[in-house]
């Protein structure tokens, strides 16, 4: 609360670009609340979703019909309406009974607690539950025990349950991240067998199955256009608002829309194997990690549990000691435990993180590991790797030069039929510059893949080498020394001869410069490595905005500038493209992985830019601040909260005349959870202005 305006700084004001495809990348996917606390969730009930909030709604109008004529057999009632009810001892012991029954799902919580020995927020509601329970009913029988107090544990009960409905109800409005994956398919996918159309549920779906998808319908699984044309929106998946054009021969993805037109299209990858199903699982992994604020909630709950039983125990005996009847005393031990369940600790960081991932992955960005949301919030040095990242990473050949008399055909498809066997986007220009010039690829012999060099084979009888000029001149080609336009260069050599020179162009991607700017103004350095010689690289570097460049970077040597970074002290971000630089990934504080379409990079880093926008980076790096600052803000309410309200409860202004009833604590209680959730949920407003 008091950071608001410190936070949208950190959004809004520190001015990053929104570009339609990243306009909503503070928007955040996140679970269900639980965000797989296994320990954590023994702590309290947070993480209900909308059916939980909808039986305690249920339980809590149940309890009011009942409580009802409990309150109108009081003297407050005859004072009140000049009427009380007459009730006799055995119905007034139905009524509790039946209260305490509909209330039970307390202490089904309260049993796994103890069977994980951490005792927390309902262990203290049912002990003080039915400690008040056993000694009304024993008050009622037994008149001598003095006056008990089934109306306030009936009232306790029925308090508890409607603030447990108001916190499920607001924890499940933060969304279920499987079920925000879940929407991502359609139901019904219209299969065709034998020239004939049917519909059949997406889970009835096989690989190599036929479907036709028709406008504004959503792609059932991945696969490729056997048929038909259309634009395509895959921004549901990747963030990315600009239409694709699909047509025969392309792939498409799971959970894309067809705007217009008409697709058929045979499966490649459905079920769990597609796109869709690859993010469930991400969003699975993420919900079984925990943030360190989430750790230290979960020891502290777990601590306050056990300093809030031993002071409700010596509060009642110290009231008793003093001369206080037995019901109050026994009257005070339950209000401490009441009001200190550790319920707004129990919410406090699953409440952010909740909407901190369905709003990241709305826009794109996937969170597999919550613990390395504080750690991005800290990270001064982004590192990008260039090539896919801030630039297109679609090569084209921009310029090509002979030595002899080779033409460009010629060249091109000896360059074209040495790379048909690599998967690398480099071969990937040559095989297309090919293809649209009708040239054959020919069949090789003695294939050799020289790593981060090039590649060499035997074409009719002639051994040729295509890649840096390191792995020419080590293989005895002399280069011809003249002066290139800028670009990435390839030589083409034979035997001892260097036949060709290609420059390859990789256009900077249109966001790029804007993202720089970006992490500068959040105070984040920004620096940049590639496998492109240094003036190219500096070049780059330089319309970017990037001072620090490593150039001429093998695979293996990102890994060691990462090190090297952090050797200086540097918190590390890591962005690449989730394949060649998975080493570095792993190794940075955090690995953003780019992703996209088919090819989602779910092993490589800690977090995934479903789309190939920078800009992500930025806003990603701004969403953990605010995110982290809630955490802060939570947990401090949720433990400065138990400090002042424990004391309260034990009795100590009671000299001054206040002395919390149990309801009273209840209510309290409940509305320190719901502040909690609120606060969470001003980092919605923050992020989406």
């Amino acid at each position: 609360m008091h950071n608001q305006k410190e936070e949208k700084d950190c959004c809004d004001e520190m001015e990053i670009p929104k570009t339609k495809e990243v306009a909503s990348s503070c928007h955040g996917v996140g679970g269900d609340g639980q965000s797989g606390h296994s320990e954590h969730s023994s702590h309290g009930s947070h993480g209900m979703n909308h059916g939980s909030a909808k039986s305690f709604l249920t339980r809590f109008g149940m309890v009011t019909i009942l409580l009802l004529p409990l309150i109108l057999g009081t003297k407050l009632a005859d004072r009140a309406l000049g009427y009380s009810l007459s009730m006799s001892p055995f119905l007034e012991f139905v009524l509790l009974t039946v209260i305490l029954l509909i209330g039970s799902v307390f202490f089904l919580h309260a049993t796994h607690e103890l069977k994980a020995r951490k005792p927390g927020m309902m262990t203290l509601v049912s002990i003080a539950v039915v400690a008040g329970y056993l000694y009304s009913v024993s008050a009622i029988f037994l008149p001598e025990l003095g006056m008990g107090f089934g109306i306030e544990i009936a009232t306790l009960i029925w308090v508890l349950l409607f603030g447990h409905y108001l916190e499920a109800k607001a924890t499940a409005t933060g969304g279920d991240a499987l079920s925000a994956v879940a929407e991502l398919l359609p139901q019904v996918a219209h299969r065709i067998t034998a020239n004939m159309e049917s519909d059949v549920p997406i889970s009835d779906l096989n690989k190599g199955d036929t479907v036709r998808v028709k406008p504004g319908e959503k792609i059932p699984a991945d696969g490729e256009v056997s048929d038909g044309g259309a634009h395509v929106s895959e921004a549901l998946l990747t963030g990315e608002a600009k239409p694709i054009r699909k047509e025969r021969g392309m792939q498409v993805v799971a959970g894309s829309i067809v705007l217009d037109g008409s697709l058929t299209v045979r499966l490649t990858r459905v079920g769990e194997h597609s796109t869709v199903g690859e993010i469930k699982k991400l969003v699975q992994r993420a919900q079984g990690t925990k943030p360190n604020s989430q750790r230290i909630a979960d020891r502290a709950a777990g601590f306050l549990a056990y300093i809030a039983l031993a002071v409700a125990i010596v509060a009642g005996f110290v009231w008793y000691a003093i001369g206080a009847p037995i019901a109050l005393s026994f009257t005070v031990a339950i209000t401490v435990l009441v009001i200190a369940c550790p319920h707004a600790l129990g919410v406090a960081i699953p409440a952010v993180t909740a909407l901190t991932t369905k709003r990241a992955s709305r826009a794109g960005m996937l969170i597999k590991d919550l613990s390395k949301l504080e750690i991005l919030k800290s990270v001064d040095t982004v590192l990008f790797d260039k090539t896919g990242t801030l630039t297109e990473g679609s090569f084209g050949i921009t310029e090509i030069y002979h030595n002899g008399d080779y033409k460009d055909d010629e060249s091109i498809s000896i360059a074209a039929s040495l790379e048909a066997h690599s998967s690398h986007m480099i071969a990937a220009t040559f095989i297309d510059e090919a293809r649209k010039r009708a040239l054959t690829i020919k069949e090789l012999g003695e294939f050799e893949n020289h790593e981060g060099e090039g590649v060499s084979a035997t074409l009719d009888g002639v051994r040729y080498y295509l890649g840096t000029a390191t792995l020419l001149e080590r293989v005895g080609i002399e280069l011809s020394q003249r002066k290139y336009g800028l670009g990435t260069i390839v030589y083409l050599g034979s035997e001892k001869k260097h036949i060709s020179t290609f420059i390859l162009a990789d256009k900077i991607k249109g966001e790029s410069k804007l993202a720089v700017s970006a992490l500068m103004k959040l105070k984040v350095r920004v620096a940049m490595m590639t496998g492109d010689n240094e003036e190219t690289a500096r070049a780059v570097g330089r319309e970017l905005g990037i001072e620090q460049v490593f150039a001429g970077v093998m695979p293996e040597g990102k890994l060691e500038i990462v090190r090297t970074l952090q050797k200086d002290g540097k918190i590390v971000a890591m962005v690449g493209d989730g394949v060649n630089d998975a080493a570095a990934l792993a190794g940075a504080n955090v690995g953003l992985a780019v992703g996209g379409g088919t090819a989602v990079a779910i092993e490589a880093g800690d977090m995934v830019l479903m789309s190939g926008n920078p800009l992500l980076v930025p806003r990603m790096i701004a969403l953990s601040r605010v995110a982290y600052s809630k955490m802060r803000q939570n947990l401090w309410w949720a433990l400065g909260y138990n400090i002042v309200a424990i004391p309260l409860a034990a009795g100590v202004l009671a000299p001054w005349g206040i002395l919390l009833p149990p309801a009273l604590g209840a209510l309290v209680m409940s509305l320190s959870t719901v502040i909690v959730v609120i606060n969470s949920f001003t980092m919605k407003k923050v992020l989406i202005s």
